[in-house]
């Protein structure tokens, strides 16, 4: 099943957006360019990762220790991935090839992103550290730090597929 999306012609042909803390500006010949659509098809199952995405990312931040909160972040940034090689991926042809992830992915259906996937690929045994339970695999100042990169990405993840301004799918704070 998929959903009929309007897209932001100015989303379309442009650089997806903010580099990764530490990322170098890419050349003008490396960024995506291409036609302007006006509406695509989105699965519903790209859907549904974003949403997922969105409440990872408000779970995280009321988790009280810092590898959970970098464990919820990290995850909340995979799960946009996900949403966004589940909407670009072709379906596989031919021979079976060997199991990739989805940081591995991510850059061959979505160029613009692909500073990040090496930036989350990169915290992915930091993150198997937190999960595991070690007292000292994160710091409060890194889960934090990886909350707001995560928060950036999934926007950017948004944007992407023309789906930015999704906030709506999280209820908003009540003051109190």
């Amino acid at each position: 099943m998929s959903a009929i999306v309007q897209v932001r012609p100015e989303a379309q042909g442009q650089p997806v957006g903010q580099r990764p803390p530490g990322a170098q500006r890419q050349p003008a010949a490396h960024r995506q360019s291409g036609p302007q659509r006006l509406q695509a098809r989105i699965a519903s199952s790209a859907l549904a990762l974003m949403e997922s995405a969105r409440q990872g990312l408000a779970a995280a931040e009321d988790e009280v220790t810092p590898g959970s909160r970098y464990v919820g972040a990290h995850l909340a940034a995979l799960r946009a991935a996900a949403a966004v090689v589940a909407a670009r991926a072709e379906p596989p042809g031919g021979r079976r090839r060997r199991p990739q992830s989805v940081w591995e992915l991510l850059p061959k259906v979505e160029p613009a992103l692909r500073e990040w996937a090496a930036f989350f690929a990169a915290g992915a045994a930091k993150r198997a550290a937190a999960e595991a339970g070690l007292p000292r695999a994160v710091s409060a100042r890194e889960a934090d730090e990886l909350l707001r990169d995560a928060g950036t990405f999934v926007s950017l993840a948004e944007g992407a597929l023309g789906i930015q301004g999704r906030q709506e799918l999280l209820p908003l704070p009540t003051a109190g």
